[in-house]
């Protein structure tokens, strides 16, 4: 037995290792979501080891690659770097005299807030993060950036890019953090559509799309209509990028909805730097309320002088209609027949004498009147019919 053991040692270890991962792999497996299940927070112990890990590893060959890339870029970037600076001078001359107009979109923008009553929820704090894995999987849609719980990353916090919103955290370790992109089948969020003001839920498919499938059929809903987060679901705040309507068609396992494919406002195949929410605020800055202030203060303005002219205007087409009518209705002031020919006109100083018109005689007398008919009363049976007045005349 002895030499059993020693002639197959390695066979064995081996065999132990592979068994120990099998183990592992197993333990770590988790049931799959139901659909409209909340997505579960809870990290198993063997998996908190393997990321620990694995991370350091892929944070130095990621590290590298970047150094390489980058270092080369900038070597060969160098040429031809007077002509860009001359171009780039030109380019900050040319937006210096743009930042006027800007301030002036910026003071419109805050008025249509106001008017609209769009409470926003504003940025205040957000962390940068390198993209350092995927999850390599097509039915898993994750990536792993390169921050942490050490850093004042926590769970459920939005990642979003200039472009748009990319998804959540999902869970958090030292040094790494996972994030749940939102065209993952167990995401969503709240949406808002820009030009309709529509509220709907926005959802990832198995196929890597974004989908909405709660909104009924509505020709107000346009292809190119652009998307918005409402704010409605806690985890996004108001008012970013979601994406663009791409298609709308009937749903065919939820008639009478329609399933309405979105493209992202962020490209999720190729992320490379993220920023993290981490802190937002509700309330507006003094230059913020001042500007609300002016434009409220335009809004009532405008309103009231809109007003103002759409009475004018009513009262205008009430006098014309009433010209018209007046004008169209025959006269009944004497002197204003048409004069003969030869005769001289009445003087203009001599005011018009108003005439009642005389009713035309009758010609056959009022056969219904009260009293005409004689009452049932004096009516005998079978006596003779009483003569008819037309008869008479």
């Amino acid at each position: 037995m002895e030499s059993f053991f020693t002639r197959f040692k390695n066979v064995l270890v081996l065999v132990a290792i592979l068994l120990a991962q099998t183990i592992g792999l197993a333990v770590q497996v988790r049931r799959p979501v139901e659909s409209g299940a909340p997505d579960s927070s809870k990290v198993t112990l063997i998996r908190y080891w393997a990321v620990s890990v694995v991370s350091p590893f892929e944070r130095f060959f990621h590290g590298i690659g970047y150094t390489f890339r980058h270092g080369w870029s900038n070597y060969v970037d160098l040429r031809h770097t007077r002509q860009e600076n001359h171009d780039l001078q030109d380019q900050i001359a040319r937006l210096r005299l743009e930042q006027a107009s800007f301030a002036e979109d910026a003071m419109q923008g805050h008025r249509l807030q106001a008017m609209l009553d769009f409470q926003q929820h504003y940025v205040s704090t957000t962390v940068a993060a390198q993209v350092i894995g995927t999850s390599g999987n097509d039915l898993s849609r994750v990536i792993y950036i390169d921050k942490g719980s050490k850093d004042g990353l926590k769970t459920d916090q939005a990642v979003i890019t200039p472009d748009g919103i990319v998804g959540k955290i999902r869970d958090v370790f030292p040094h790494t953090s996972q994030v749940l992109l939102i065209n993952d089948q167990t995401s969503g969020a709240g949406v808002l559509l820009a030009t309709t003001r529509i509220r709907a839920i926005l959802r990832g498919s198995t196929t890597g799309q974004i989908l909405i499938n709660n909104l009924t059929p509505d020709n107000r809903i346009k292809p190119g209509e652009q998307v918005l987060s409402s704010g409605g679901d806690q985890v996004y705040p108001r008012g970013l990028a979601v994406g663009t309507i791409e298609s709308i068609k009937i749903d065919p396992d939820h008639q009478p909805y329609t399933l309405i494919q979105l493209r992202p406002a962020a490209n999720l195949n190729q992320l490379e730097e993220v920023l993290v929410i981490t802190g937002t605020q509700t309330t507006l800055s003094a230059q913020a309320q001042k500007d609300l202030a002016a434009g409220v203060t335009t809004a009532e303005a405008q309103a009231a002088a809109k007003q103002i002219a759409d009475q004018q205007a009513a009262e205008a087409a009430a006098r014309s209609a009433a010209q018209i009518v007046a004008d169209r209705l025959p006269s009944i002031h004497e002197g204003e027949d048409e004069a003969k020919p030869g005769t001289a006109a009445p003087p203009a100083t001599t005011p018009p004498v108003s005439v009642v018109p005389k009713p035309l005689p009758t010609i056959h007398s009022d056969r219904y009147s009260p009293g005409a008919t004689p009452s049932a009363s004096d009516l005998k049976p079978g006596a003779a019919e009483p003569p008819n007045e037309k008869d008479l005349n």
